[in-house]
């Protein structure tokens, strides 16, 4: 029995609602009977962490006996100068998801909604549910967020919209023109959360974080991760960049110590290290189209991603399809991620990895559809 099915026959219960929420499952890291897997589920970043943040992180070691300075001012202060930005405006957080929770902590609640597109990213659900808030997923179009639809969902009792841009695990975005149409088209009571966490893979002219939509309204977040690009996911370090007045209700919502002091030196040293930033961006361009070219060739559906993963679709044919394909890599000791959850059964979603780990892949599966 799942540890969902469980449910207690004596003792205290949780509010209505938790025990029915499916726990979120990370991408997995190992295959059993193989020592050294090749692991693509999770988004992280190819090349690691920069080697000055783990220099830093090593010598925190010494200093984790102390309590953290709350509300990390260092690297908020850090964070501003390198994105221009208010520190005041910045709040940091155990990683991006906890920011999402902490969002839906201080503005939702039983009887409100929580909007988010059919296939953003399960977080959106999950921190809505666990708040006692009742999530709604608008229809996409093409497997991209539609602007339309997502405005035709707004009710009197929506309090966020949660848009992921660029969209995990689709890989799609919508382009700054359309998410300012989003923004107008919402109510000021409305907050839009625009989660940025693979920002730092993009260079396109007609994409933008959010920074300037945050700046211009009252009502607009921007999250940011160091788990992609900079390669701290095991770190668990993001931010946020908000309206003064959200700031000051997640400083008041979160833990005071949120943020522990190896994540925020490894977090320091990453933001130095743009040498790093740029070799890992450089290689992101190199692979992902290769291997989206290689997978394309084989007959697969391969859709079209900005971020440092690609979503490909396998025919609905025993033998031939997704889970079929899944269980050919991991005998392999190659690790990807069923797109199930994300109500994409015929999708297997593929981090971008090193080349000899992209060349594995591309071999792989050339095999199994032979």
């Amino acid at each position: 029995m799942s540890k969902a099915a469980v449910k207690p026959t004596i003792g205290p219960l949780p509010r209505p609602g938790i025990l029915d929420i499916s726990p979120y499952i990370g991408g997995s890291h190992t295959v059993e009977g193989v020592e050294r897997a090749i692991v693509l589920s999770a988004n992280e970043g190819a090349l690691g962490p920069s080697p000055k943040a783990v220099a830093a992180f090593k010598r925190a070691a010494g200093r984790v006996h102390r309590y953290p300075e709350g509300g990390a001012p260092a690297l908020r202060q850090a964070i501003a100068r390198d994105h221009g930005l208010d520190p005041a405006r910045i709040v940091c957080g155990n990683g991006s998801d906890e920011l999402i929770g902490l969002l839906v902590q201080a503005y939702a609640g039983p009887g409100d909604e929580v909007l988010h597109s059919r296939h953003g990213f399960l977080m959106y659900r999950l921190s809505a549910l666990a708040h006692g808030a009742t999530p709604v997923a608008a229809p996409e179009s093409g497997l991209k967020a539609d602007v339309d639809a997502l405005l035709d969902r707004v009710s009197p009792r929506t309090r966020l919209l949660f848009l992921a841009n660029p969209n995990n695990p689709t890989g799609s975005f919508l382009d700054t023109d359309e998410v300012a149409r989003l923004r107008r088209g919402l109510p000021d009571r409305v907050l839009l959360v625009i989660d940025a966490a693979y920002a730092e893979y993009v260079r396109r002219n007609d994409y933008s974080p959010g920074t300037e939509l945050v700046e211009a309204a009252g009502n607009v977040v921007m999250t940011r991760t160091f788990s992609k690009i900079y390669g701290l996911a095991g770190l668990r370090l993001g931010w946020a960049y908000c309206p003064l007045q959200v700031a000051e209700a997640l400083d008041r919502v979160r833990g005071p110590f949120n943020v522990n002091v190896a994540a925020e030196a490894a977090g320091l040293a990453a933001l130095g290290d743009t040498g790093h930033t740029d070799k890992s961006r450089g290689h992101n361009e190199v692979w992902r189209p290769w291997l989206a070219d290689r997978l394309v060739a084989l007959g697969l559906s391969v859709h079209p991603s900005i971020a440092n993963f690609v979503l490909v679709g396998f025919p609905a044919e025993p033998g031939r399809d997704a889970d079929a394909a899944m269980g050919v890599l991991e005998r392999r000791g190659i690790i990807v991620r069923r797109m199930g959850a994300y109500g994409l059964p015929d999708c297997l979603r593929i981090g971008i990895g090193l080349e000899p780990e992209m060349r594995a892949v591309a071999d792989a599966l050339a095999e199994f559809l032979a």
